[in-house]
């Protein structure tokens, strides 16, 4: 087992990648308290686990109400001590899931893990909506790279404001990393740190603006489970490692389904669903504000019927 932290994508694509499960719950029903911000309405940890099982008692354990971090509050009567009650094989009987669109078209052996998993589900008892989810937050744009931006530089400053660091605000960093440039950023630079500290305080009028925006997205996500009386939502969790040409370095983008719950802090799990040329691809779970125990039902009922996850192996070295 392991906790990994996300704002977007930090749990789920790393999951989905290396072919074990990892759930990003919702924003509140875990503590953030020491963990580094990057966004206070998007930011969570979250258990990764080989199994559904694993991942469901871990979760279970990371529970609770924490002073240090207010969201938590909201967490009240709707956390579980044990998630594993939720778990049934026979879960998807009689569901109504609602598939991404967009994922039908795509790399030939991403897709093709895709059409397999709906199957699985429609054998399972589960009945298919086909939705445009994505298309529905295109609306959204660059917002979420806004809010990301005003919440660091506030969240980063309060954070260091209350360690022993010898770096104390967003601008004591940028100068020390400009300082020591050679060892601290021999790769990659520091716009995004440069671009962030350039932005006002969380009452600046493009900040409310954008967070208006991606807040938004809990909506349009509620809504459309409404309206199709949705049990969950599903897509292609990330496709990215499968979908590489590793010589051309000729990437294709387009399974990527983290955004919509991490802009709307809502939960999200994915299970493994297949390989291409040995590179996992996950099946992604999403719901509305606390549903992590429905969605456990579901993955699980997934996960035992499609038995998908392959044990890691150790690969001879790549000499190119």
């Amino acid at each position: 087992m392991a906790i990994g932290t996300e704002t977007d994508g930090s749990v789920i694509s790393p999951s989905s990648f290396c072919g074990i499960v990892g759930i990003k719950p919702t924003v509140g029903l875990l503590s953030r308290s020491g963990i580094i911000p990057i966004s206070k309405t998007q930011d969570t940890a979250g258990p990764m686990a080989r199994t559904v099982k694993d991942a469901a008692i871990l979760l279970g354990a990371l529970t609770g109400v924490d002073t240090d971090d207010p969201v938590t509050n909201e967490s009240k009567g709707k956390a579980q001590k044990d998630y594993t009650q939720f778990l049934n094989a026979d879960g998807l009987k009689g569901k109504k899931i609602g598939i991404e669109k967009s994922f039908l078209e795509g790399h030939e052996g991403v897709v093709a893990l895709y059409k397999d998993a709906i199957e699985l589900l429609k054998k399972q008892g589960a009945t298919i909506v086909e939705v445009e989810l994505r298309k529905a937050l295109n609306k959204i744009g660059n917002a979420e790279f806004t809010v990301m931006q005003y919440e660091f530089k506030d969240g980063l400053n309060k954070y260091l404001a209350n360690t022993n660091a010898k770096v104390m605000t967003l601008t004591d960093v940028i100068a020390f990393n400009n300082s020591n440039a050679a060892k601290a950023m021999p790769y990659f630079k520091q716009e995004t740190l440069i671009s962030s500290n350039t932005k006002g305080d969380l009452n600046s009028k493009e900040y409310t603006d954008a967070l208006a925006k991606t807040t938004g997205s809990r909506k349009i996500i509620d809504d459309m489970m409404k309206q199709f009386q949705l049990d969950a939502i599903c897509g292609t969790s990330t496709g990215l490692a499968c979908c590489t040409d590793l010589i051309t370095g000729d990437y294709d983008t387009g399974f990527y389904f983290c955004p919509p719950a991490a802009m709307a802090g809502y939960p999200h799990i994915t299970v493994p669903m297949g390989t291409v040329f040995d590179l996992p691809v996950g099946f992604s779970f999403c719901g509305s504000a606390y549903s992590e125990g429905p969605l456990l039902t579901l993955a699980y009922a997934f996960e035992q019927a499609s038995k998908k996850r392959v044990p890691p192996k150790f690969l001879k070295n790549f000499e190119g």
